[in-house]
């Protein structure tokens, strides 16, 4: 687990790797086209659909100095432009990342496990 902190007069703050695949895996779900995250790997085929409580274990995240990178995995909606979906998340797990942590998003890539109907 790697931390990074930002320091001042009155102490350090520090923000876990799991806080923040937690944030963005909430800020996933929370975006429209998006069915919920799914694991990172694919059995036989079938995406799984992940709970709340593991939200993060669709989330692969790399840090370095002052910066975070993504992978989200997910699963889209039936029907839906899934180029718009991708962009529109990339965007939200950006902003909520950096105005939440003060760390600067580097790069987010979407890759889509699976499309289902809600």
């Amino acid at each position: 687990m790697q931390e990074e902190g930002t320091a001042s007069q009155a102490g350090k703050i520090v923000i876990s790797d799991e806080v923040l695949a937690d944030l963005a895996g909430l800020t996933c779900t929370r975006c429209y086209g998006i069915v919920g995250m799914a694991s990172q790997s694919l059995q036989e085929g079938v995406a799984e659909l992940l709970g709340r409580e593991s939200l993060r274990r669709g989330v692969r995240l790399k840090r370095r100095d002052d910066s975070v990178s993504f992978d989200l995995y997910v699963i889209v909606k039936v029907g839906i432009n899934i180029v718009e979906v991708a962009h529109n998340l990339i965007e939200q797990v950006k902003y909520m990342v950096e105005s939440c942590s003060g760390l600067q998003v580097e790069d987010v890539q979407v890759h889509v496990q699976g499309v289902r109907e809600t």
